[in-house]
This record gives structure tokens, sequence and C-alpha cells, in this order.
């Protein structure tokens, strides 16, 4: 495994590990520990540290190394609008006629979400409903953009999908959405589809 490649792992790894909850909000990274448990050495570890501290997810603090960002409202409000804008874009950036197959897999994916118990975490089918919705977009600085972007916000779902009513309507937003490039409207999919992100920080605003 070549060195870039140990980096990127070791990027995902630790994201998920701020998105799962196992390093949190605040805490310190200690990097002897985290190194050892991932069984790399200190230098792919701090390389990969800073770069998650460029990407937003950690805090470099003098003195103290690296810590995870803390949960902020106002970078939820820069975050929701940003990441709206940029999936209208990249939906604006597919071809009608490579969208025209996606609404029945939408419409399955919107059914798995309906069909999980009450208070379950939709935030993962949430996920490959929102990346098979882009998956068509011809433009790969816009979607790494948006993948680099898109973790910022995740740690923020959990307040965003914790209420079944919250749930059941992003749900129907979805189908909206759905059902709007079936008949052909990207315009109307495009504005959708950023009223869904809008709606999220509303409701994370008011929870």
């Amino acid at each position: 495994m070549t060195k870039r490649l140990l980096r990127g792992d070791l990027i995902e790894e630790i994201t998920t590990q701020v998105l799962d909850g196992r390093l949190l909000a605040d805490a310190r990274i200690n990097e002897v520990h985290l190194a050892r448990e991932l069984g790399v050495s200190r230098t792919p570890l701090r390389e990969a540290l800073i770069g998650l501290a460029d990407r937003g997810l950690l805090v470099a603090a003098p003195g103290r190394g690296f810590l995870v960002a803390p949960f902020d409202p106002e970078e939820a409000r820069q975050l929701y609008p940003l990441v709206a804008e940029l999936e209208s874009l990249a939906l604006r950036w597919t071809s009608p006629l490579d969208l025209s197959s996606l609404p029945d897999r939408l419409d399955l994916l919107a059914d798995e979400m309906a069909a999980l118990p009450a208070g379950s975490d939709l935030s993962a089918v949430d996920d490959r409903w929102h990346a098979l919705l882009l998956s068509r977009c011809g433009n790969p600085h816009l979607m790494r953009l948006i993948d680099q972007t898109k973790p910022l916000l995740k740690r923020y779902e959990s307040v965003y999908f914790g209420g079944a009513e919250r749930a059941a309507e992003s749900i129907v937003e979805h189908r909206r959405i759905a059902a709007a490039l079936r008949d052909g409207d990207l315009p109307g999919a495009s504005a959708l589809l950023i009223r869904n992100w809008v709606k999220a920080l509303a409701y994370i605003e008011r929870g």
C-alpha cells in the first residue's frame, strides 16, 4: 500500500470514528493511542489529522494537538445551504437521459426508509438515496467537493432524523423529488432538493 493510499484510508477511518461517536465533539485526539489502535506510525497519522483539520472535521489546537470540532449551530447554518446548492448543481449537471432510470430506484430506497422500525436511524439509507440521485453527475470536481463537505454536517443528522414526524416528512420529500424527475421536471426536482436540505436545517435549529 502506498503512503498516499494509507493516508486516504486513515482519513476515512478517523472520519468514521468521528461520525459514529467513537471520537466525541471537543475530545482531544490521543495520537499515541490512535496510532497503536490503527496499526500505523505517528507520521502518516499526523498527516491524516492535518488533512482532516484542513477539511474542518478536526481543530488544530496549539499545545494540545488535535481536537474533534465542536458542534456549532453557526456551522450548521453555513453547511446545510452550501450542500443544498452543491447537490442541486450536481443534479442539474446531469443529463435528463441519465436521470430517466433513477426515479423507480429512488422510490425503492424511500420504501426501505419507510419500512424501518420507528425510531431507527435513517441516515445510512438517506446517504444511499442521495448518492444514487447524484450518481450520474458528470462533474468529478463537483462530486469531490460534495464528498469532502458532507461529512462536516453528518454529525448533525441525529438531530434531523431524531423524530418520527420529521423522518416521515423527509421520506415524502424524497418521493416528490423522484416524482419530479419521472415527469422530466429537472428544475422542479432541483428546487425540491434544496427545500429538503433547508427544511432539515430549520428542524435542527428548532430542536
